[in-house]
């Protein structure tokens, strides 16, 4: 699966990152903190605290809308 580029994180990061925080209550500001040019970063953090793979965190962001 490709990955997400920085314009579609960018896009939608509000929506989502609320969802992540109601779905995953270990995620923190500092997880989900959004910095241009570090999306890899991240999908990192957020990958590393919810144990899933990197496909499975954008599919799961995508299916979001």
């Amino acid at each position: 699966m490709k990955y997400m580029d920085k314009m579609e994180i960018k896009g939608k990061w509000n929506e989502w990152k609320g969802k992540l925080k109601q779905a995953h209550g270990e995620l923190t500001d500092d997880d989900l903190r959004y910095e241009e040019g570090k999306e890899d970063e991240l999908l990192g953090r957020i990958q590393q605290k919810t144990g899933k793979a990197k496909d499975e965190v954008v599919k799961w962001l995508r299916s979001l809308g």
